[in-house]
């Protein structure tokens, strides 16, 4: 089975379309020899190996359009909480057990210093 490709009736395509778009004030120009592109987000990053790269410049603006290529896509995890000595102490103090177990749970509740209380007090689920 072949596939060819059909015009869409009144939609330019190829030169016609670049023709086009000059005229209308975009400069459009493909990047050569890109590698990898990579969009990191507050909890993902996305990473698009050896894309297709155009750069359309219009009135002061750049686009970057980026077609096809391998996409992995990983998330993101956040920072482990910095737990200060004063924290586990409070945390023994309110709960009466060890260090060990007060910084486990201050580590499991992401420092914050309720809910590793409640879960040694075996309050929390």
């Amino acid at each position: 089975m072949s596939f060819r490709r059909i015009p869409i009736r009144g939609l330019p395509s190829g030169r016609d379309a670049m023709r086009m778009m000059q005229k209308m004030g975009m400069n459009v120009k493909e990047i050569e020899g890109v590698q990898e592109v990579l969009i990191k987000t507050d909890d993902k990053t996305i990473l698009i190996e050896k894309p297709n790269v155009t750069l359309i410049k219009m009135q002061d603006q750049n686009m970057f359009q980026i077609a096809g290529g391998l996409v992995k896509e990983t998330q993101e995890r956040a920072p482990a909480a910095e737990i200060s000595a004063e924290d586990v102490k409070l945390v023994m103090e309110q709960t009466g057990k060890s260090a060990e177990e007060a910084m486990k749970a201050l580590q499991e509740s992401e420092g914050d210093l309720a809910k590793a209380i409640l879960k040694l007090k075996g309050e929390a689920s």
